[in-house]
């Protein structure tokens, strides 16, 4: 039988993906996790529902687009088909809580980690995502049938009790802190999450053979940060904790690791001037080892949405440019699919060596990501090699 899953990398040529759909996706509920805004576009704050049809048939024309480019260059995509629960208004509960819908399943990168032949499901730390692997079981299923090389795991599924959530921080963020304290505690880690129980994101860590690159977040905390670091140590993984100041760029809640840093092939980083990395460690560990950490070209994309699942600083919809424009996915180390609306940061690329496929996606990066966010990768050629071989003791 043929090795299906195998996936140590950000760059190595790609084989198989998963890629998501706009379809299901929903105006969460509002819940203690986030705080979905969206006053001026269509959602008053506090309702929730389905996205307009003609936003998802829009958004899914263009990930048909991606699927047929991704295809075109000999890459298996397997579709993610929405479990028919998020395909209404349906409320969701545990023992603990009841949600009064669910969010879907555009972004499978948010809370799959595929590490060589393993594929762990993610805690998560939204309800609303909560149901959100029964999406990708079918898949899940298949490949351990056809792939006896396969390991399936998930970590601890947390319990997301009112305990696992700082009381009364939105009504504090939106109210009383101003920006010097919101900058204040961005820069101390300290969000909307409690250390109750472990709660990590997938989309938090960047791959590099050995070495784990991982983020705590607004959806990834310390405990989360531990929990995965003690599990992948097992494995003779490295893991290591990385942190921007996204208060730079006026954002105090940072949210997954693919808009502050992306490997695109051994030796080349790219990182967000708008995110300066805040870990010393990293920065010298990646010196050390003779990476350079090329900061990207500014964006240049004006998004005008007012209906989004990605808000801006003040939750009132997409007004102005956006790092999203450093959110890729590599074909292979010489070969990069861009939103081709980023012209400024394609052109850095084909200077850089790299040939840039440009990808229309715009319609889909408000149903919560892009071209990243919406993949999960499968199988890369390659297997486990040492890409940081000077380590630093501690770190």
């Amino acid at each position: 039988m043929a090795r299906i899953v195998n996936s140590w990398n950000e760059w190595d040529p790609l084989r198989r993906v998963v890629l998501g759909t706009a379809k299901g996706t929903q105006i969460p509920a509002p819940e203690p996790a986030w705080h979905y805004n969206n006053v001026n576009g269509g959602f008053p704050f506090g309702e929730y529902g389905p996205f307009p049809e003609e936003m998802v048939e829009r958004a899914c024309e263009q990930q048909n687009g991606f699927c047929k480019a991704m295809q075109k260059r000999g890459v298996v995509v397997d579709r993610v088909v929405p479990h028919e629960s998020m395909l209404r208004v349906q409320a969701v509960s545990t023992p603990d809580w009841t949600q009064l819908n669910q969010r879907g399943i555009s972004n499978p990168r948010d809370l799959f980690l595929v590490l060589g032949n393993e594929i762990i499901e993610a805690t998560g730390s939204l309800r609303s995502r909560w149901y959100e692997y029964l999406a990708l079981r079918p898949l899940f299923e298949k490949w351990f049938e056809d792939d006896p090389e396969f390991i399936w795991t998930s970590a601890p599924k947390p319990r997301l009790t009112d305990e696992s959530y700082v009381k009364n921080y939105y009504y504090d963020y939106d109210n009383v802190w101003d920006d010097n304290k919101k900058a204040e505690m961005q820069r101390k880690g300290q969000y909307q999450l409690t250390e109750k129980e472990p709660l990590w994101d997938a989309a938090d860590a960047c791959r590099a053979g050995k070495d784990i690159f991982l983020q705590p977040s607004a959806v990834t905390n310390r405990k989360g940060f531990e929990w995965i670091k003690r599990y992948l140590s097992r494995s003779g993984f490295r893991v290591h904790r990385i942190e921007f100041d996204t208060s730079v760029s006026q954002f105090y809640r940072p949210w997954h690791i693919d808009c502050s840093i992306s490997l695109l092939k051994p030796g080349t980083a790219i990182t967000c001037p708008g995110k300066p990395p805040l870990t010393r460690e990293a920065v010298e560990l990646f010196r050390l080892n003779d990476w350079e950490m090329i900061p990207a070209a500014d964006p240049v994309y004006h998004w005008t949405d007012k209906l989004t699942l990605c808000n801006t600083v003040k939750g009132q919809g997409q007004n102005g440019v956006n790092w999203i424009s450093m959110n890729v996915l590599s074909l292979d180390p010489k070969t990069v699919c861009v939103d081709a609306n980023e012209t400024a940061f394609c052109e850095q690329l084909n200077k850089l060596g790299f040939e840039v496929l440009p990808i229309q996606y715009e319609a889909v990066f408000r149903f919560g990501g892009m071209l990243h966010c919406t993949t999960l990768d499968i199988c890369r050629e390659g297997g486990l090699e040492d890409y940081f071989p000077k380590q630093i003791g501690g770190y």
